[in-house]
């Protein structure tokens, strides 16, 4: 790249990212606001509710990325036009499809990042922040359910009735059923570890049922292999939107092989694709305002549009996969939806603005 590609896009990274700090810092403390409110028992107390929020940072930079892109998209084409250098750049031939080629190079390379931190920094840091406050609040995931997590396993169905942020497993209930669907048997454990790829089931219970009667023995240890792991159990505590693509895609596998709706998962799955895609398109459409000359003024006004049109785009993306839920959609529709049609708006007014 020449040094022209160089000089814009340190602007546009430099404004971006004092645009992204600030945003973070602004919603960040809304959320500090709001757990301070939860803050008033002996263990959660506000150190530990500014620790959660602090954990809970690299998940709001990874949902502001797009619009602190195009806020400091817009920071950046401002004062490149207020200091002419943007006029000098179009006298010297700088072509509109080159520039945008740029702003396309430089978003792509954004978003891979962003997608690259979301991928393997916002997870652990979403588990690590749950895990923090159920360890300080009640200890117990899943609590709100009334007879705790239910989880299927080819014929078994498991019933958890407390699930720790230690992957334990309190009363650990578990019904296998034959090919025809007739119970055959019952196992009940107070409690599971796991050790070794594998569930170490304590205290068990188990009752085996067939055409001559029930028979009932009890062991103090059991080796339990099942696919239900920590790490799909680990999605009770984070959510779908701030998983990794990979987490994403086994825990869809295994909805999918147990008959169990997937469709929210898949969503997030191709939200979390699409999502590279925003940062370009957000550059394309800050550079349109790059073409209101400096003397025409309404810098403030160009970057509340601005502002406007990147929380349009978010809540557009969420109501989007909400309505794709509700309605059956297909699940890349709205994950590329809200991009294409930001895509093709920023490119419409690109090639208007140009022609004018």
């Amino acid at each position: 790249m020449n040094i022209l590609f160089r000089y814009v896009a340190r602007e546009v990274l430099t404004a971006s990212s004092m645009a992204l700090f600030a945003l973070t810092a602004l919603f960040t403390f809304f959320e500090f606001i709001s757990e301070l409110a939860d803050a008033h028992s002996a263990t959660y107390t506000p150190w530990v509710a500014t620790l959660f929020v602090a954990m809970n940072v690299p998940g709001r930079l990874t949902e502001l990325m797009p619009l602190a892109v195009l806020i400091g998209g817009l920071l950046a084409w401002n004062r490149l036009s207020l200091a002419s250098e943007f006029s000098v750049m179009r006298t010297a031939g700088l072509s509109t499809p080159r520039l945008a080629s740029w702003m396309l190079i430089l978003g792509l390379l954004i978003g891979a990042v962003a997608l690259l931190f979301s991928e393997y920094v916002t997870p652990y840091a979403e588990r690590a922040a749950q895990q923090l406050k159920v360890r300080s609040t009640s200890g117990i995931v899943a609590q709100e359910f009334p007879t705790g997590l239910w989880a299927k396993d080819g014929r078994t169905f498991i019933n958890i009735r407390e699930l720790h942020p230690d992957a334990k497993l309190v009363d650990v209930r578990q019904y296998e059923f034959d090919a025809g669907f007739n119970l055959k048997l019952m196992r009940r454990a107070e409690s599971a570890s796991w050790h070794d790829g594998q569930w170490t089931l304590r205290q068990v219970t188990q009752t085996s049922i067939s055409g001559g009667g029930t028979r009932t023995r009890q062991q103090p240890d059991q080796s339990w292999t099942s696919a239900v792991t920590p790490d799909l159990l680990a999605v009770l505590m984070i959510k779908p939107e701030r998983m990794a693509i990979t987490a994403l895609y086994a825990y869809i596998q295994h909805l999918d092989e147990n008959l169990q709706d997937s469709k929210r998962y898949r969503i997030a799955l191709w939200s979390k694709l699409a999502y590279p895609m925003a940062a370009p398109v957000m550059l394309i459409l800050a550079l349109v305002f790059a073409f209101n000359p400096p003397r025409h003024g309404g810098t403030g006004g160009r970057l509340l549009a601005g502002i406007v049109l990147g929380l349009v785009f978010h809540l557009s993306s969420r109501l989007a996969g909400q309505v794709a839920f509700l309605q059956n959609w297909s699940a890349p529709i709205p994950a590329f939806m809200p991009v294409l049609v930001f895509g093709c708006a920023a490119m419409a007014a690109l090639w208007w603005v140009e022609r004018r």
